[in-house]
């Protein structure tokens, strides 16, 4: 008799994530159905007991990252100026000139480090054509 089981994913916020999931639960053998909800982050799999277990699934959401929590930068309120050589974790921009009367570009240059640069479970480095 099949079993269903609930898994609360915290970061589990696009559709992207839940075509990814489904995936990743459907090619375990003994998953019957997989129901993923990105508005709700939650995964329901109904599966069969002999053929693979709870603790399987949960160990592939996992180690694809959807069972941990998502982390956010915190805000440490320094203004840049007062910084001095430590690296600020996140710095509200909106407030940059009116605290440093200095001018504010939204621009940035991010150097490749080979990785992706947002994390975003599941997926990994997307190939340029000049790459392949």
């Amino acid at each position: 008799m099949n079993r269903t089981v609930t898994f609360n994913t915290p970061v589990l916020f696009g559709d992207h994530h839940v075509l990814e999931v489904r995936r990743l639960l459907s090619d375990i053998s003994g998953v019957d159905n997989v129901y993923a909800s990105s508005a709700f982050r939650i995964v329901e799999v109904t599966f069969d007991p002999e053929a693979t277990s709870e603790e399987k699934l949960a160990q592939v959401l996992d180690e694809a990252g959807y069972l941990s929590e998502w982390s956010a930068p915190a805000e440490t309120g320094i203004p840049a100026t007062e910084n001095g050589d430590r690296a600020l974790t996140y710095f509200r921009h909106t407030e940059v000139f009116e605290t440093s009367r200095q001018v504010v570009s939204f621009a940035q240059r991010v150097n490749y480090s080979g990785k992706p640069l947002w994390n975003c479970p599941g997926f990994g480095v997307i190939k340029s054509k000049m790459e392949d």
